[in-house]
């Protein structure tokens, strides 16, 4: 049977209310949390970018459930540096806290002033990443390695007495496979078509073990009027395929290119209905191969959103 969990949108909603959200869906029900880590959001509508490890500090002392995080090392942060962030929130709260590791988007990532690398150099720097990251979770004292990227005697005097999980990020079954090599468990989320299921059984062919963790896009509002008109105003430069959802560089980009998105293909990746019945079927059929699944309500108002889950939505889901 899977837990379910609340997706902490750090792009659209400001760190104070957010924590307030994860209060909120802790005490309705939700059994786990989640959180994006964005230096700029997807559209100027959104609006927000609070610092995802400040935020969790906050979040994981003032709930009791697990809540992991979503990170990309390797360029707007040193893999060292993520060994650090993530070994102390482990140490503080033990078997707490996960991270997701994922190779990036030139949004939050172009900040640096570097050269925004090739599909394969992320790829290539995320792989090498996991192993810095792992190695200091260890307690390694990483000297003199040179590669993608160079580290020069780190060690981690402030570790978990467990190391936390390292999992993949992954969207297309491709990063997948490549990720199976190293990671300790996946995390995906719904498209079009049911693509997610592609992405998980690629990373079980490739000999990928651990939990299968689910992000799920959804909107529910009294009408379906109101939750389409939420889809569409929240989430229609989160549609945009590769390569432009991965190379562009600001807000104001993603809104330029998608200004000719249609209502269509927004509600083909964002479950969207005002029946809460209709969006338990949907999660159940997910359900039925994903181990861990965190639902998203896109709009930025979550307070009815977290009422009508806890009173009807959760008790509903098997």
């Amino acid at each position: 049977m899977p837990s379910y969990g609340f997706h902490a949108s750090q792009e659209q909603i400001s760190p104070s209310q957010l924590l307030r959200d994860v209060q909120r869906a802790e005490a309705a029900g939700f059994e786990a949390a989640m959180s994006s880590d964005h230096f700029m959001p997807w559209s100027q509508r959104q609006g927000h970018s609070g610092f995802t490890f400040s935020w969790l500090g906050a979040a994981l002392a003032s709930t009791s459930f697990p809540i992991g995080s979503v990170c990309a090392p390797g360029q707007r942060y040193h893999p060292a540096v993520v060994a650090q962030a993530t070994a102390s929130l482990g140490e503080m709260f033990p078997g707490r806290y996960w991270v997701a590791l994922g190779a990036g988007q030139a949004m939050n990532e172009h900040i640096t002033g570097d050269r925004w690398p090739s599909l394969e150099q992320r790829r290539a720097r995320l792989a090498e990443s996991a192993d810095i990251i792992r190695r200091l979770h260890r307690g390694e004292w990483v000297s003199s390695h040179q590669g993608v990227i160079d580290v020069s005697d780190a060690y981690l005097y402030d570790r978990p007495e467990t190391p936390i999980p390292l999992y993949a990020a992954c969207i297309t079954p491709e990063s997948a496979r490549r990720a199976a090599s190293w990671a300790e468990g996946i995390i995906t989320l719904n498209q079009p078509g049911g693509a997610q299921n592609e992405v998980l059984e690629s990373y079980r062919e490739a000999d990928g073990t651990g939990p299968a963790l689910l992000q799920v896009h959804l909107s529910w509002a009294e009408t379906d009027h109101a939750a389409q008109e939420i889809a569409y105003d929240q989430w229609r430069t989160n549609v945009l395929g590769h390569p432009q959802d991965q190379d562009l560089p600001t807000p104001a980009h993603f809104d330029a290119a998608a200004e000719q998105v249609s209502l269509s293909e927004v509600l083909g990746a964002v479950w969207t209905s005002s029946s809460l019945t209709a969006h338990a079927e949907w999660i159940a059929e997910s359900a039925e191969i994903f181990d861990q699944i965190y639902l998203h309500h896109v709009g930025q108002d979550q307070t009815p959103w977290l009422e009508a889950a806890g009173e009807h939505l959760l008790p509903a889901l098997p």
